[in-house]
C-alpha cells in the first residue's frame, strides 16, 4: 500500500513538471540570462584581479586571496544550504533569501570602491568576496537541487547551454562596457561602477525566478539537526563508489582555478593592457564560457556530462598551454577565447554530473559535498598560487595548475563510469 501511494505520489510529481515545463524553461533562461551576466562580471579572471592588483600595489599574494575569500566562503556554506531544503517540498522561498543575500555582497563591493582607497578598499574585497562565496556556496545547492525537479534531464544540457549562451552576449557587451567605464573612471572609480552595473543585472534577475512555478516533493528527508546530517556522510560515500570518486577527482581538478586570476595579470606583463583592452579580453572570455555551453550543452545530452568534463578539461589545460607562448592581444583574445570554453565547460559538467549519481532524497548531501570538497581546493589553491607566483613566477603557477587538472582528468577517465548509462 505505501509502496503505490509512493509510486501514485511520484507519477504525480513528473505531471507536474511537464505541465509547467514551459513556464520553468523561460524562467530559468531569464534568470540565468540577467544573473549570469551580472555574476560573471565578478567572477571573469579579468575585474577583480586587476582590481586587487591595483589597490594592493601589485601583491600577487592580495590578488590570490582575494579569490581564497571567496572559495573559503563556498566551503563552508554548501552543508549548511542542504540542510536548509533537504526536508523541505519547495525550496524556491529559500532560493530567494539566498540569492537577496548574495546581491547585497555585490552591492557592498561596489560602494566600498566608491568610498574607500587602499587598504580599507583590500580589506573590503577580502570581505564582501568571503561573504559573496558564502551565499553563493548555498545556492550552488539550492538551484542546483531546484533545476533538478523542474527540468528534466533529457532536456537539461539544452537549457542549460542556451542559458549561458544568451547570458554570454550581454555579459559580453556588459564586460566591454566597464572596460570604457574604467577608462573614463565613472564617478571616480570605474571599477566600483561595473560592479554596480552587476548587482542591478543580477537582482532583475532574482525577481524573475518569481514565475516559476515548484511542484512539491513527493519524498523529502525529515528534518535534523547539521550536525546529524554530517555523521551521515561517511555511509554516503562507502554506498556510491563512483560518486565518491568524482567527489576526489572534481576536487583535483578544481585546483586548476589556482591559475584563473593570474591570467590577466601575467598578460599584463607581455603587453600594455588599458581599461579598454581589459574589457575586450573579458568580452572575450565570457562569450567563450557561455556561447560554448551551447555545444557542451548539445553534447551532454547526446553523451553525458562525463564525457564534457574530459573534454572541457582538455580544452582548458591546452588554452593555458598557450598563454605562456603567446604576445600580442589579438593572440591573447583567441587564449582567452579557450580558456573560458574549457573552463565553462567544466563548471557546467562538474555541477551537472553530481545530480545524476543516488537517488533524489539525498540530492542535497551530495551536491553539499562535492561543492564543499571543490570549494575547498579554491581555498588552497590561489594562496598556492600567490606564494609560487612571487617565489617562482607565474609560468610555475601555470605549470601546478596544469598538473593538478591532469590528475583529475585521469582520475575520471579511468575510475567514474557514466552514472546516466550506468543506471540506464
Amino acid at each position: 500500500m505505501a509502496a503505490e501511494a509512493s509510486a501514485q505520489a511520484e507519477e504525480h510529481f513528473q505531471r507536474e513538471v511537464r505541465e509547467h515545463l514551459r513556464r520553468n524553461y523561460a524562467a530559468h533562461l531569464t534568470h540565468g540570462l540577467l544573473g549570469q551576466t551580472g555574476f560573471r562580471l565578478i567572477n571573469a579572471p579579468t575585474f577583480i584581479p586587476a582590481y586587487v592588483d591595483l589597490i594592493s600595489g601589485g601583491s600577487a599574494l592580495a590578488v590570490g586571496a582575494a579569490r581564497a575569500f571567496q572559495s573559503l566562503g563556498m566551503c563552508l556554506s554548501p552543508l549548511l544550504g542542504a540542510s536548509l531544503i533537504e526536508h523541505r517540498k519547495k525550496v524556491l522561498p529559500v532560493g530567494f533569501l539566498v540569492g537577496g543575500a548574495m546581491r547585497v555582497q555585490v552591492l557592498g563591493l561596489a560602494l566600498a570602491g566608491f568610498f574607500f582607497g587602499g587598504t580599507p578598499a583590500l580589506l573590503s574585497v577580502f570581505f564582501f568576496l568571503g561573504l559573496f562565496g558564502f551565499f553563493l556556496g548555498m545556492q550552488g545547492v539550492v538551484f542546483n537541487f531546484l533545476i533538478s525537479k523542474v527540468i528534466p534531464v533529457d532536456v537539461r544540457g539544452r537549457l542549460l547551454g542556451l542559458r549561458n549562451a544568451l547570458a554570454t552576449v550581454t555579459a559580453a557587451l556588459v564586460g566591454i562596457v566597464g572596460g570604457r567605464l574604467i577608462d573614463v573612471d565613472l564617478f571616480g572609480n570605474g571599477y566600483a561602477a561595473t560592479f554596480l552595473v552587476a548587482f542591478v543585472l543580477t537582482s532583475l534577475g532574482l525577481l524573475s525566478l518569481s514565475f516559476m512555478k515548484e511542484p512539491e516533493s513527493p519524498e523529502v528527508r525529515e528534518n535534523t539537526r547539521l550536525g546529524a546530517r554530517l555523521r551521515d556522510v561517511p555511509a554516503l560515500l562507502r554506498a556510491d563508489p563512483a560518486f565518491t570518486r568524482f567527489f576526489l577527482a572534481r576536487a583535483l581538478a578544481t585546483m586548476g582555478r589556482m591559475s584563473v586570476p593570474f591570467y590577466v595579470i601575467y598578460a599584463g606583463t607581455q603587453m600594455e593592457i588599458s581599461g579598454a583592452t581589459l574589457g575586450n579580453l573579458s568580452g572575450a572570455f565570457v562569450i567563450a564560457q557561455g556561447g560554448s555551453n551551447l555545444l557542451w550543452g548539445a553534447v551532454a545530452d547526446r553523451s553525458g556530462f562525463r564525457l564534457v568534463f574530459l573534454l572541457s578539461l582538455v580544452l582548458w589545460m591546452a588554452s593555458a598551454l598557450l598563454l605562456l607562448s603567446t604576445t600580442g592581444e589579438f593572440a591573447l583574445l583567441a587564449v582567452m577565447f579557450g580558456l573560458g570554453a574549457g573552463l565553462g565547460g567544466f563548471m557546467m559538467a562538474g555541477q551537472n554530473l553530481v545530480l545524476e549519481f543516488g537517488e533524489r532524497e539525498d540530492l542535497p548531501l551530495r551536491i553539499a559535498l562535492s561543492n564543499t570538497g571543490s570549494e575547498l581546493a579554491g581555498v588552497i589553491g590561489p594562496l598556492l598560487a600567490g606564494v609560487l607566483a612571487m617565489a617562482s613566477g607565474y609560468p610555475a603557477v601555470f605549470w601546478t595548475a596544469i598538473a593538478f587538472q591532469a590528475m583529475g582528468l585521469f582520475a575520471v577517465l579511468w575510475l567514474v563510469p557514466d552514472p546516466r548509462h550506468t543506471r540506464a
